[in-house]
């Protein structure tokens, strides 16, 4: 109809317009190249996780009902509760040491002139994937100090501060004037006098394992007034035995053995063998029995058994933050990048000195960033399997369990499709606050 403007009738409306997207494109055409996307997404995300919804309710086989039984034995199965035992600690430590590290590197480096390159370093691990990974620290953590990295400076340390004994196996042959004392020492049969040479021979210690200072073994001489002897490995290689308890060629001395005079229950003097294991006493020995202690005999000190059961998961984690560190290094030190300076030169000039303008400017500064750097990190937690896997070996797999762990068991090596489904179910669960937690951070900040 049309318009009469001296009339005052209104035009009529015009024909609407197909309305477009901001870069100009028809609706319709722009569906079309998201519909490839949206295939591939129901495919691979929304099928799969109705499917183990749908299965988690059936039974083993899955022709019929199990109802909530499958979630039930989440609760219920010992397995499955210590693989939700150990993914509260990896959720609550894990996260909290590698962002906290990540925390540290990032301010730290940005005083130092080779910055970059130690971010370069910190940051490499993340080059690596965790099949590597697991194998680098299944090498590392090796019970043997000769190949495990982790127990070689354990024990290095361990030795410095208490040295383990030379001669672990060494004990009283036949016809020994020594017996056992009780925890692991020995003492000799008949008290001993001023003047007299005293024999303590042992066997035990293979000729290729006596201390790199032992010398030829000698007899002791008698001197007035004192009392002498010998200490020495009682065998002579490649000649049998030699004499009974009597100093032969090429015997070797116990260097640096501890001999201790013992008068009821008291020691009264100590000696130590020289390195052709002969040793002198005075006469505040005299009427004594001469003891060789447990310390001289105690086993070497092999480190910490670090895949075993009471260590396995706090030694898993310790790889994954490894790994992880430098990525929370990176994301913080971006973060810490856009940290108004002047702020930081205002706290100084107010007299905080660095911990406190470290701890009440910098940190609060930064908390959005670290609180999307932990959360990243606890859903990423949730998910490892890879390191558990490798690292922890087949008798202590069972400690170290987590729920991926398990439900990889569950579903493949025990035949069991039903509580595996559950089990991915309530880790999908488990991650969906959090995510939803990460995604409402991330929104309010860019409002902000």
């Amino acid at each position: 109809m049309a318009s009469d403007p001296a009339a005052g009738i209104p035009a009529a409306p015009a024909a609407p317009q197909s309305r477009r997207s901001v870069t100009g494109t028809r609706r319709t055409v722009a569906a079309l190249f998201l519909l490839p996307a949206l295939v591939l997404l129901g495919a691979l995300v929304v099928y799969p996780i109705g499917y183990s919804v749908v299965r988690s309710f059936y039974d083993q086989s899955g022709d019929g009902l199990a109802g909530f039984d499958n979630y039930e034995a989440l609760f219920t199965d010992e397995g499955i509760r210590t693989a939700l035992k150990n993914n509260i600690i990896w959720v609550v430590f894990a996260p909290t040491v590698a962002t906290a590290l990540g925390l540290v590197f990032a301010v730290l480096t940005e005083r130092v002139r080779w910055g970059t390159a130690f971010k370069l370093v910190v940051f490499m691990p993340m080059a690596i994937s965790m099949l590597a990974a697991g194998i680098i620290f299944r090498l590392v953590y090796d019970q043997d100090p000769d190949k495990g990295v982790a127990n070689a400076v354990w024990v290095g340390v361990h030795d410095t501060f208490a040295p383990s004994s030379a001669f672990p196996k060494a004990h009283p042959g036949r016809e020994s004037p020594l017996e056992a004392a009780g925890g692991g020492a020995f003492v000799t049969r008949e008290p001993v006098r001023t003047g007299q040479v005293v024999r303590l021979p042992l066997v035990g210690v293979a000729p290729d394992l006596m201390p790199g200072d032992a010398k030829e073994a000698a007899a002791a001489e008698p001197e007035p007034g004192r009392i002498t002897g010998t200490t020495w490995q009682d065998f002579t290689r490649g000649k049998g035995v030699g004499t009974l308890n009597g100093v032969d060629p090429a015997e070797q001395g116990y260097p640096g053995m501890r001999i201790e005079a013992v008068r009821d229950g008291r020691v009264v003097e100590t000696a130590t063998a020289a390195a052709d294991g002969t040793f002198s006493l005075s006469s505040k020995a005299d009427g004594a029995l001469l003891r060789l202690p447990a310390d001289n005999f105690k086993e070497p000190y092999n480190g910490l058994d670090w895949l075993g059961p009471s260590l396995v998961t706090p030694a898993v984690i310790g790889a994954y933050i490894w790994m992880w560190a430098g990525f929370a290094m990176v994301l913080i030190a971006a973060g810490l990048a856009g940290v108004p300076r002047e702020l930081l030169e205002a706290a100084r000039v107010d007299g905080a000195n660095e911990w406190q303008v470290f701890r009440r400017v910098t940190v609060p500064l930064l908390a959005p960033v670290l609180a999307v750097v932990t959360v990243t990190l606890m859903i990423n937690v949730l998910k490892v399997f890879d390191l558990v896997f490798i690292i922890a070996p087949g008798s202590s797999q069972d400690d170290a369990n987590v729920l991926a762990l398990e439900l990889y068991r569950k579903g493949f090596s025990e035949d069991q499709p039903g509580i595996a489904s559950a089990i991915a179910v309530f880790l999908l669960l488990l991650v969906i606050p959090v995510m939803w937690f990460n995604i409402r951070r991330l929104r309010r900040e860019v409002r902000r």
